[in-house]
C-alpha cells in the first residue's frame, strides 16, 4: 500500500523523537533505637523503672569518585591556513600542536551530622509510685541494720577493753591502736565486808557471844539472858 504521508508539499515530515535523563540519588538513613527505661536497684529483688532520655549523636559522610581521573586533556589545534586564499584548507588534517583542556572532573565529598533525642515515660503512675515508696521503706531497713551492726560492735569494744583493762593490759600510746580502748573507763567498786559471826569465851563454864550485823547493836550476855 503507497504511504500518502510520506511528505508534505515536498518537505520530509520524518519524525525522530529523542531524550535522555541522567540523575543520581544517595539515601542515607539513621536508625535510633531506643534502650530500656533506667532501673535503680534497692535490693531485696525491688528494682524501679523512671523516665529514660536517650540522646544520639550522629554523623554521616559520603565520597562520591570518578574513575579514571583526568585534571586535563589534549586538545588538538589544525592547520587551517589558506595561503592561496582559494577557501580550501592548504594542510587539512595537519594537527600543529596539543593544548591542555580542563575537564572540571572532581571528587564529591558530604559530611552530615546531628542529633537525635527521646524520652521514654511510664505511662502507669500508680506501679512507679508503689515501687518508690518500697524502695524508700527498704532503704531505712537497711539503715536500721547498720546501726544495730554499729551497736554490736561498740559492745563488743566496751566488752573486750574493759576486759584487757581489768588486767592491766592496754597498747600502747604510739600505737595506732591505742584509740581503740582509749574511751573505755574501768571502775572497780570496792568490795563490801561480808556478815560474820565472833565468838568470845570468858571461861569455861559461862560461854560469852556476841553477833554484829549490818544496822544492828552490840549485846552483852547479862543483856542476852534478861532477854
Amino acid at each position: 500500500m503507497p504511504a500518502n504521508a510520506g511528505d508534505v508539499g515536498g518537505v520530509s515530515a520524518t519524525a525522530a523523537p529523542n531524550a535522555s535523563s541522567s540523575g543520581s540519588v544517595i539515601n542515607q538513613g539513621v536508625q535510633v533505637l531506643q534502650g530500656p527505661f533506667h532501673t535503680n536497684t534497692y535490693g531485696n529483688g525491688i528494682q524501679c523503672q523512671g523516665t529514660t532520655l536517650s540522646v544520639t549523636p550522629f554523623i554521616t559522610g559520603a565520597l562520591s569518585l570518578k574513575r579514571p581521573y583526568e585534571d586535563f586533556y589534549k586538545d588538538p589545534v589544525y592547520d587551517t591556513s589558506d595561503v592561496n586564499d582559494d577557501g580550501i584548507i592548504d594542510n587539512p588534517g595537519n594537527v600543529l600542536y596539543f593544548k591542555d583542556i580542563r575537564t572540571g572532573q572532581k571528587d564529591s565529598h558530604s559530611i552530615t551530622g546531628g542529633i537525635s533525642a527521646t524520652i521514654s515515660v511510664p505511662l502507669d503512675k500508680r506501679f512507679t509510685e508503689r515501687c518508690l515508696s518500697s524502695a524508700t521503706t527498704q532503704e531505712k531497713i537497711q539503715l536500721q541494720i547498720l546501726a544495730n551492726k554499729r551497736l554490736d560492735f561498740e559492745i563488743a569494744r566496751l566488752r573486750e577493753c574493759s576486759k584487757f583493762k581489768a588486767q592491766n593490759i592496754n597498747f600502747h600510746p604510739q600505737s595506732p591502736a591505742y584509740s581503740i580502748c582509749s574511751d573505755v573507763l574501768l571502775s572497780i567498786p570496792k568490795e563490801k565486808p561480808i556478815d560474820h559471826v565472833h565468838s568470845i569465851s570468858s571461861d569455861s563454864s559461862v560461854p560469852f557471844s556476841f553477833e554484829i550485823k549490818k544496822g544492828s547493836s552490840v549485846s552483852s550476855p547479862v543483856e542476852q539472858e534478861a532477854s
